[in-house]
Parts: structure tokens; C-alpha cells; sequence
């Protein structure tokens, strides 16, 4: 396993640096999440939980272990040899409660008790619970509640798995936001330099005012800070990506210089797949959830809680019986209640059972409590399902609407610097123009994050389902 997630780690690893011979160090999406899958600390640790849990299933068939035994004893005061004993027994507990036993003793000494038998003796022997017990005790109890305990375990870790990585792609798609917000501004900057420049020259033949250089030097100083702000807020993105990538040896990933992400926020594939999520999600029964599914095996330990209380209300009566048989003699099996044999029969019954009635009402109380939240979560994911739907599709036609804003200020600002062209214009105009159309440029950059964000809230709630 740990040589399996060394060689994924060292396939992404050259990934990245495929991307940096060819330009700077990138990183898809795919590729993030992959690395957040299989190395950060929280997906192993929910790993380790379901093998904890399959281990407590393995812990609880151990009630059902065969048991072998021995003993070695001797007594021996003034010479005299009280007695001398060895004994080897193998016990075989059974799934209905019913208890084998097998057994050898040799026994020898002058001062024996009157009811202990001489020499060497076989027994078989058997228990069996006639009332309480009988159809389900606390063995069968234990094991039932590790088997739902580990389903149990494996749909939360499940869930909060999906939660980590909805967490760490939308971080992804945050940072490329910011990325893109830097770029627009970098590109604002280079267009106000040439723009400048262009101002400056034609003041030189006096076919502009000195007025117009102040007008363009202030609108390139104002890119020029926006673009610092951008960088900045690029920079903090990176280190907030930078907490979900770590190395194999649970080391944090360290990123020496800055790296790009090589997915454009345009080219997501949510654009074409939403509707069919949208559908799909319209097909899925929230019974079938991981997180009702985990309130599902929750209540099938109650039960088996409730059940083994239940046991508590019947009387306690016990059957022995022992088979024996003296070394070197005969066996004779038949009847059983005519020679070489013991019984007995125990009988408890609690008076008042107000412990009995207590703890049954205690479970049955749990139960109640259980459907209660069961129905609870069913709600609350509907809910979320509905709003990340409307989200969705809200966005969505945000963003033609953007889209159409943008083009219509794009083309304004082609007139306003046509009109500048035939002196109709000024510098300011131009500017004023231009500073919408950056704002209505960011504004479509925070739609399609959000867009793509919400999409990705109903995929990985998508993912959380069993089927």
C-alpha cells in the first residue's frame, strides 16, 4: 500500500514537472484532487477508522473462540499426598447460546473428597439456556453491532471523505478565480502603459492636452494597484491550496515558488454536464443516502440493543448435563440419565425487574430518538439538494446575462475611443469606460466561480449516494 501510494505520488509529482519544463509549475484539478485523495492526513485518517471497524467484527467472533484449557495441581503436608490433579478441557461456545464442553482429569491422592472420582475420567458435557438466552444473548448482541457498526462507519467516512474533497476542489476553483482576476488586471496594466505612451507621443506633435497624460498616468497607477491587490490575493490562495498538499509520509507538500493552475474557469465541464447532474439527482431516493443510510445501521444496533434487553424480562434457567466416563472402561452413551452422568438446573427470576424495565425503556427511548434525527437529516439534505439546484441554474443565467453586460460594455468602450480618435471624446470618457468593462470582467469571473462551486456542491453530494 505505502509502495502503491509512493509510485501515484511520484506519477503526479512528474506531471507537475512536465508542466514546468513547458512553462511554469501548474496543477489541474484532477491532479489536486488526486494528491488531497491518497496523502491528505484526514482521507487516510477516515481510511484507518473502517479498518478499526473491521477489526472490531473480528474481535467480537472472538466471543465465539473455542476455549482449551489445563491444569496441573498437587497437595502434600507431612508426607501425605492430599491429591494429585491434571486437567485439560476445551470449551466450544455456540451462536444460540449453547455452551460444549470436552474434558480429561486425572485425579489421585489419600485424601480425596467424598463426591471427587479417582483415577482418570472422561467428560462431555452441555448448557443450554431454556428461557433467557436461548434466542439471543450478548455475544450474538456484540457481534451484530459490529457488523452494522462497521457499514455504519464506512457510509460516514464515506461522507466526510466527499466533504474533504468538495472542500479542496472549491479552494482549487477559489485560487483560479484569483488567478484569473490577476491576469485581467495584468492585462489592464500593459493596455494603460501603451496607452500612456501613446498619450505622451501625441502631446509631443500638440494634438492632445498635457491634462490627458495626468488623466492616463492616474488611470494606469489605479490598474497598477488593483493588480498589486489581485497578486496579493493570488498569493493567499496558493497558501490556502497549499493546505491540502502533502507527500506521501504525511509530510506537508512545500511549494517553493509559485505555481499556476492549468484549468481555465471557462472550460469547466460543469457548463455541459449540469443539466444531466440535475437530472440524475432527480432520480436518487434520499433513503439511500450515506448519511441516512449511517442513521439507517445506527438503528439496526438499537434494535439489537433492544433485543438483548428484551432477554432480561425472561427467567434466567440453565441446563447442564456431563456425560462421563471412568479410563480404560466402556463407554455406554444410553440412557443418558442411567449411569456415569450429571445434570442441573438454575433458576434465577428478578423479583421486581426494574432494571429490566428500565433498561428496555432506555432503548426503546433511543430508538424514538434515532427515527427523529433520521428524519431530520432526510430534510436537511432535500434541502440542500433544492438550494444548490437553485443555485445552479441561478447562476447559470447569471451568467449569460454577464456575459451579454460585457459585451455590451466592450463595445462602448470601442465607440468611446472611435469618438476619442475624431476628437468627439476625451481620456476620460475612455477611462470611465474602460473601469466598467474590468468590473463587469471580474464580476462574470465571481459568477463562474460561483457557478462552478455550486456545481460541485451537487456532485460530491451526487457521490454520497449508494447507488
Amino acid at each position: 500500500m505505502k509502495k502503491a501510494n509512493k509510485i501515484l505520488f511520484i506519477l503526479i509529482f512528474l506531471s507537475f514537472q512536465y508542466s514546468l519544463a513547458q512553462d511554469s509549475l501548474k496543477i489541474s484539478a484532477q491532479q489536486f484532487i488526486s494528491v488531497v485523495k491518497n496523502y491528505h492526513p484526514l482521507a487516510l485518517k477516515y481510511q484507518l477508522q473502517n479498518k478499526i471497524a473491521q477489526s472490531e467484527i473480528i474481535k467480537a467472533r472472538g466471543a465465539f473462540d473455542p476455549v482449551l484449557g489445563g491444569k496441573l495441581g498437587e497437595k502434600n503436608i507431612d508426607g501425605t499426598q492430599y491429591y494429585q490433579q491434571k486437567n485439560l478441557e476445551l470449551g466450544i461456545p455456540t451462536w444460540y447460546g449453547i455452551d460444549l464442553t470436552a474434558s480429561y482429569n486425572h485425579l489421585d491422592g489419600q485424601k480425596l473428597n467424598t463426591s471427587d472420582t479417582k483415577g482418570g475420567l472422561y467428560q462431555m458435557g452441555i448448557t443450554i439456556p431454556l428461557a433467557k438466552n436461548l434466542l439471543y444473548d450478548k455475544r450474538r448482541a456484540i457481534l451484530d453491532q459490529a457488523k452494522f457498526a462497521q457499514k455504519m462507519t464506512e457510509a460516514e467516512q464515506t461522507v466526510l471523505t466527499n466533504d474533504l474533497l468538495l472542500e479542496a476542489e472549491n479552494t482549487y476553483w477559489e485560487w483560479v478565480q484569483s488567478f484569473e482576476i490577476y491576469q485581467l488586471q495584468t492585462k489592464a496594466v500593459e493596455i494603460n502603459k501603451k496607452r500612456l505612451n501613446f498619450t505622451q507621443k501625441t502631446l509631443e506633435y500638440g494634438e492632445v492636452p498635457a491634462i490627458d497624460t495626468v488623466e492616463a498616468l492616474s488611470q494606469l497607477q489605479n490598474f497598477e494597484l488593483q493588480q498589486k491587490e489581485a497578486y496579493l490575493n493570488f498569493v493567499k490562495a496558493t497558501q490556502q491550496l497549499q493546505l491540502f498538499l502533502w507527500k506521501d509520509n504525511q509530510e506537508l507538500y512545500e511549494i517553493s515558488q509559485l505555481i499556476y493552475p492549468s484549468d481555465d474557469l471557462s472550460d469547466h465541464m460543469a457548463y455541459s454536464d449540469f443539466e444531466f447532474l440535475l437530472q440524475d439527482l432527480q432520480t436518487k431516493d434520499i433513503a439511500n443516502h450515506l448519511s441516512i443510510l449511517y442513521y439507517i445501521q445506527k438503528q439496526n444496533i438499537l434494535e439489537s440493543e433492544r433485543k438483548l434487553k428484551w432477554q432480561s424480562f425472561l427467567p434466567k434457567i440453565d441446563f447442564t448435563y456431563n456425560f462421563f466416563n471412568k479410563e480404560n472402561y466402556r463407554a455406554d452413551f444410553l440412557p443418558l440419565f442411567d449411569n456415569n452422568f450429571q445434570y442441573g438446573l438454575k433458576l434465577e427470576i428478578p423479583v421486581f425487574q426494574r432494571e429490566a424495565r428500565a433498561s428496555y425503556q432506555i432503548a426503546k427511548i433511543k430508538i424514538n430518538q434515532n427515527q427523529l434525527d433520521t428524519q431530520l437529516k432526510g430534510r436537511e439534505l432535500a434541502t440542500k439538494i433544492e438550494t444548490y439546484r437553485n443555485e445552479v441554474l441561478n447562476y447559470h443565467s447569471q451568467i449569460d446575462l454577464s456575459q451579454s453586460n460585457l459585451g455590451n460594455y466592450k463595445k462602448l468602450l470601442a465607440a468611446e475611443e472611435t469618438r476619442y480618435s475624431n476628437g468627439e471624446s476625451s481620456l476620460f470618457l475612455i477611462n470611465s469606460r474602460e473601469n466598467k468593462m474590468i468590473d463587469a470582467q471580474a464580476k462574470l469571473i465571481s459568477i463562474k466561480t460561483k457557478f462552478v462551486k455550486s456545481y460541485n456542491k451537487l456532485k460530491w453530494m451526487k457521490e454520497s449516494f449508494s447507488f
